[in-house]
C-alpha cells in the first residue's frame, strides 16, 4: 500500500494519476469528498488530518511507502505527528516534498529552516527516506493569469532574477518514481528546470504564446511584501520575501541534472509548461 498526502494541492494529485501500480494507493485528505476524480479501483481515499494522530494511525495502516506534504512552517506538529504515526505503523519509506534551498547555507529564512527542520526529523527518525528538493514550481505563474487576461500586464518583484524553476509534472513524475522503484533510502535530490528563466523572459514567452503584448511593472520590495501579506501571516510572508530577495541576487539559477539522469529524459522547459496552461491566460476566459 502506498499512501499520497497533498493530493488537493499541485503536485499531489499529479502524483496520484501518475502511479501506474498494481499495489493500491491511499489518498489522505481532511474531506476525502473531494478526491472522487482521484479514486478507483485501486485507489481508495480516507479521511484524516495532520493534527490527528489517531486518523494518521489509521491511514498509514498497511501502508509500505507514504508521500509526505506539508504546509505549516509556523510549526513541525504536522510532521513530527506523521512521523510518529508512520513509525508505529512499520511504514519502510517516507519521500517528502522539500525545497531546492535546504542545503544552501545562505538560505536562512523561516519556510528553508522550517524544511531542513522537517527534514531532519525524517532523517533520525529510522524511516527510510527521499527528499525531494525542487526550484520553484513554474506553476507558481498561474497567479500571474487573471492580471494578465483582464490587464495584459504582470506585476513582480525581481523582473529580471532568474530561477531554474520546475515543472511540478516533473516532480510528480520523480516522486511516482521513487515510491514505486524499490524502496531507495537516504537519497536528496535536487529538481531543476533545464534552465535559469526570469520572470521577464517568462513574460515574454507568455507574449509570444498568446499573441498579444503582456507588459511587465516591477513592485518595490514593500509593494510585493503588502500583496503576500494578503495571503499569509507576516512571518511567512517576510519569509518569502527574504527568499525573493536571494533569488534577485542571482541564488537560485543554478541547473542540477539529477531530474534528468533520473527520469531519463530532459526536464521540461518553461515554453512546453506555459503551452499546456496557455487557456488560464486567455482573455474571456472568466475568472
Amino acid at each position: 500500500m502506498i499512501l499520497l498526502t497533498g493530493v488537493t494541492g499541485t503536485v499531489g494529485g499529479l502524483v496520484a494519476r501518475r502511479l501506474a501500480t498494481d499495489e493500491p494507493v491511499r489518498l489522505l485528505a481532511r474531506d476525502p469528498r473531494r478526491l472522487t476524480a482521484l479514486t478507483g479501483p485501486r485507489t481508495e481515499a480516507v479521511g484524516g488530518d495532520f493534527t490527528d494522530r489517531a486518523s494518521l494511525a489509521t491511514a498509514l495502516t498497511g501502508v509500505r511507502a507514504a508521500f509526505l506534504v506539508t504546509n505549516d512552517p509556523l510549526t513541525h506538529a504536522h510532521d513530527e505527528n506523521f512521523v510518529a504515526a508512520a513509525r508505529a505503523a512499520g511504514v519502510r519509506h517516507v519521500v517528502k516534498l522539500s525545497a531546492r534551498a535546504v542545503d544552501e547555507p545562505d538560505a536562512t529564512d523561516l519556510v528553508t529552516r522550517w524544511q531542513r527542520g522537517n527534514e531532519d526529523l525524517i532523517r533520525s527518525s529510522g524511516l527510510g527516506w527521499t527528499f525531494l528538493r525542487p526550484r520553484a514550481f513554474m506553476s507558481n505563474t498561474l497567479g500571474w493569469a487573471r492580471s494578465v487576461r483582464e490587464e495584459g500586464v504582470v506585476r513582480v518583484f525581481g523582473a529580471s532574477s532568474p530561477n531554474a524553476s520546475v515543472d511540478p509534472r516533473d516532480i510528480a513524475d520523480a516522486a511516482a518514481l521513487c515510491l514505486t522503484d524499490g524502496e531507495p533510502t537516504a537519497r536528496a535530490l535536487a529538481l531543476t528546470g533545464p534552465a535559469a528563466i526570469s520572470p521577464v523572459e517568462q513574460v515574454a514567452v507568455l507574449s509570444r504564446l498568446l499573441a498579444r503584448p503582456v507588459r511587465l511593472e516591477e513592485l518595490t520590495w514593500g509593494q510585493a511584501r503588502s500583496r503576500l501579506l494578503t495571503r499569509h501571516p507576516a512571518p511567512v510572508a517576510d519569509a518569502l520575501m527574504e527568499s525573493a530577495v536571494r533569488q534577485r541576487a542571482g541564488a537560485k539559477g543554478e541547473v542540477d541534472p539529477t531530474l534528468a539522469t533520473l527520469l531519463g529524459r530532459p526536464a521540461r522547459d518553461y515554453a512546453s509548461w506555459a503551452a499546456d496552461h496557455r487557456s488560464a491566460f486567455v482573455a474571456g476566459r472568466g475568472t
